[in-house]
């Protein structure tokens, strides 16, 4: 009797986790659906990502005083104002890098010193991504644009520019979500970083492959300079980049506190007057993209409250495959509905206590997924400002990135894998 209380007992909650994954797998499709559905109508994405939030709001029942709690921690949290504090002094820098003509500069040196578009449109974009920092992508931008001109589409070059920027948050410790992931793995920093240069080449390839390669090579320069002037120049134009990054990496600090000292020392070196500074204060405060920034750390907000993102583990175990497959399914889903320090801190802990001996291979596979996913994730920043800057939707950009994710997620699972059995 007991054994059959006990067998029900179990077959009732094995039956009520069920009904608990379909409603949240329901729910969340509705949410996508209502972000999806308002960007088709061309909104920005602020308003999308709010229509997420309304839905969010309404399928789990939060109520008013919890939502304004939320609206309130999203809002003004020290993660939204940092974020908002980095892109306004990287804006800000570029103005100043505009102004003094340095980003054209960049520009020409990297023409005379490979004369190869090609080359520039991929590189460019990636040495200034080093920069761990929202409105770098900015920078990139037009670097990109004159190298492309007029052989990519709109969305094709918004993607290069997205694209080649985010490659170093694969594998560089300068980013804090790879910080966070060897803390929580204690996989060896450098051990990781060797590992996951083969993907870092299979990343470069995979953009040529799909887009760079319909640029032609030939940039229509006459080189004549010598190549340590080129060299030079790019040092020049770019030593304000190099320096925010060294300080950031070597004083562990706040993006925008490493960017304030270098403003003033480009200041003062490139003797600027105040009247040329001036307008820069007003036009480095980019509303619509600050406004995406508050909305999208919101949705963040009302996503862990619901408690989806903690549940999605509970939910994939229920599936008939590897434990391995489930956190890689854990870490992408995570990267897309809570970006990538959030998709870290719940699938590394929990893929490294189920699997010990998971060692680098894991580590690898894990974070290839984030960062892939991060590629398609409406609350990734970075592509609500460079989607804001070319004046596509953020439905196109995906469309052009999906070949792309697909593709590597296939790739880099199978190298996981043979690295797993090398160890």
């Amino acid at each position: 009797m007991v054994g059959t209380n006990f067998g029900f007992l179990l077959n009732r909650i094995s039956i009520t986790r069920e009904r608990g994954l379909q409603l949240d797998i329901i729910k969340l499709l509705i949410i996508f659906a209502c972000i999806t559905i308002v960007m088709k109508f061309n909104k920005p994405l602020s308003v999308s990502i709010a229509a997420g939030i309304g839905a969010a709001i309404i399928l789990y029942g939060i109520n008013p005083v919890d939502t304004i709690k939320l609206i309130g921690m999203g809002t003004f949290s020290k993660g939204t104002f940092n974020l908002i504090a980095a892109f306004y002094s990287i804006t800000f820098l570029q103005r100043m890098l505009e102004k003094r003509g340095h980003i054209v500069m960049a520009e020409r040196a990297l023409n005379n010193l490979y004369n190869n578009r090609r080359i520039n449109t991929m590189i460019a974009p990636f040495i200034i991504g080093l920069l761990p920092s929202a409105g770098a992508v900015l920078i990139a931008a037009p670097i990109v644009d004159n190298s492309v001109e007029n052989y990519l589409s709109k969305e094709e070059k918004t993607f290069v520019t997205s694209y080649y920027r985010h490659i170093s948050e694969a594998f560089l410790p300068t980013y804090s979500s790879i910080l966070l992931a060897l803390s929580l793995s204690a996989v060896d920093m450098t051990s990781f970083v060797v590992a996951m240069l083969p993907m870092i080449v299979v990343l470069f390839l995979l953009g040529y492959i799909f887009y760079v390669r319909k640029i032609p090579k030939d940039t229509g320069v006459i080189v004549t300079s010598k190549k340590m002037d080129e060299i030079k120049n790019i040092v020049i134009s770019l030593w304000s980049i190099a320096l925010s990054i060294l300080i950031i990496l070597v004083f562990k600090i706040a993006v925008h506190l490493a960017v304030i000292p270098v403003i003033i020392l480009y200041f003062i070196l490139n003797k600027f007057s105040f009247d040329e500074i001036k307008p820069m204060f007003r036009s480095a405060f980019e509303t619509k993209l600050i406004a995406s920034t508050i909305v999208i750390m919101i949705f963040k907000e009302v996503l862990t409250f619901t408690g989806i993102i903690q549940r999605l583990p509970d939910y994939l175990s229920m599936l008939p495959i590897p434990s391995v497959i489930i956190f890689a399914m854990v870490a992408f889903i995570g990267a897309l509905v809570a970006g990538s320090q959030g998709s870290a801190a719940l699938a590394i802990p929990l893929a490294y206590a189920t699997i010990p001996n998971g060692g680098v291979a894991l580590m690898v596979l894990l974070m290839s997924m984030i960062y892939i996913s991060m590629q398609i994730s409406p609350v990734h920043i970075c592509l609500a400002i460079i989607t804001e800057h070319y004046g596509i939707s953020f439905i196109e950009l995906v469309k052009k990135t999906m070949p792309i994710v697909i593709s590597f997620v296939i790739i880099s699972s199978i190298y996981s894998y043979l690295l797993f059995l090398l160890m």
